[in-house]
C-alpha cells in the first residue's frame, strides 16, 4: 500500500534553528503516521499507541523548546509555555474521552494535531526563531550552543 501523508515538510516551516526544525520534522512524521493508521483502518489500540508515541515526542520537543527559551531569556517564554501546556491538556482530554468510548473521530483528531502544530510553528516558533537569530547576530548570544545531549542513565536534555 502506498504511503499516505496529510502534510509534508516544507522549507517555509523552518524557524531557522536546526535543532528545532529537526524536531518539527519528526512531529510531522508522527502526524503522518497517525493519518496512515486512520486511512488503513487500524484498530483502536494501534491508534492509541500511536497517539501516545506522538504525545511522548511532543513532550520531549516542548521540553527542548522551553529549555532553549530559558537559555536565551526569551521575553515571550511564559506565553509560549502556556500554549504548550494548553495543547497537552487538550490532547490528554481528547484521548481520555476516546478511551472512555466517547466519540472522537480519529481522522478529526489527526487534522486537529496537524493544524495546531503548523499554526504553532508558523506563529510562536517562528517568532522565537527570529528572536534567537537576531540575538546571535547582535553578538548577545555568542556563548549559546543549541544542541541536545541525552544522558543514557536519566534521559535528560542539556542545552549549552
Amino acid at each position: 500500500m502506498a504511503e499516505k501523508f496529510i502534510v509534508t515538510w516544507q522549507s517555509s516551516y523552518s524557524v531557522g534553528i536546526k535543532l528545532i526544525d529537526e524536531q518539527h520534522m519528526e512531529l510531522i512524521k508522527l502526524t503522518n503516521k497517525l493519518f496512515a493508521s486512520c486511512m488503513e483502518g487500524k484498530s483502536k489500540n494501534i491508534f492509541l499507541d500511536t497517539i501516545h508515541e506522538a504525545v511522548d515526542y511532543v513532550g520531549y520537543h516542548f521540553g527542548t523548546e522551553e529549555k532553549v527559551m530559558e537559555r536565551i531569556n526569551y521575553p515571550d517564554y511564559a506565553s509560549h509555555k502556556k500554549e504548550h501546556a494548553d495543547f497537552v491538556r487538550e490532547v490528554f482530554s481528547k484521548v481520555e474521552e476516546f478511551k472512555a468510548g466517547k466519540i472522537l473521530a480519529p481522522l478529526s483528531f489527526v487534522y486537529y494535531l496537524k493544524d495546531w502544530v503548523l499554526h504553532h510553528i508558523a506563529v510562536c516558533d517562528k517568532k522565537m526563531g527570529a528572536y534567537l537569530i537576531a540575538m546571535k547576530r547582535s553578538g548577545a548570544l555568542q556563548q549559546v550552543t543549541l544542541e541536545v545531549k541525552k544522558d543514557d542513565d536519566n534521559n535528560r536534555m542539556h542545552i549549552r
